[in-house]
């Protein structure tokens, strides 16, 4: 994404170090000057972001944590909608993306209470690219989800 939209700055958010490396070396493959990386937990670095300051927010294919009793270690929660909304720019872009059809139906009950958030119409991945893991999950007959909201208030 940031090798097809140079103009714009992208900040990638990864806990891990194996992620962190990898997206590195295809930063560095690719010459890109747009992207930045923070190895932390989301939901601290949006704490710390100010209010309105981002164009959009990109969650894609957060773990789904698949146990019911795991659920509350979602990322994506009332919460931390909450804070999307807040850090976003009205008229800013909320996309997640999953392959968990329940996680999917989750996030889609909760935004859909939220205020500030409204669907935007249209199925599909949009502008983000596939994953590898993706493309393997399409050849075992998995689909993918992808949400996407724009902030109106």
């Amino acid at each position: 994404m940031a090798e097809a939209d140079p103009a714009r700055d992208y900040v990638g958010i990864e806990m891990y170090r194996t992620g962190i490396v990898k997206v590195l070396r295809a930063i560095e493959a690719g010459g890109l000057t747009n992207v930045r990386l923070i190895q932390a937990d989301a939901k601290n670095v949006l704490a710390s972001i100010g209010d309105g300051c981002l164009d959009a927010v990109l969650i894609f294919f957060p773990d789904p944590w698949p146990k019911a009793r795991h659920h509350k270690r979602r990322l994506v929660s009332a919460a931390f909608l909450g804070e999307i909304a807040r850090v976003l720019r009205g008229g800013g872009l909320f996309h997640m993306a999953t392959d968990w059809e329940n996680y999917a139906d989750e996030v889609a009950l909760i935004i859909g209470a939220h205020p500030d958030f409204v669907h935007i119409d249209g199925e599909g991945r949009g502008a983000r690219p596939m994953t590898k893991f993706e493309r393997r999950g399409h050849r075992l007959g998995h689909a993918s989800y992808d949400l996407r909201f724009t902030k109106v208030r």
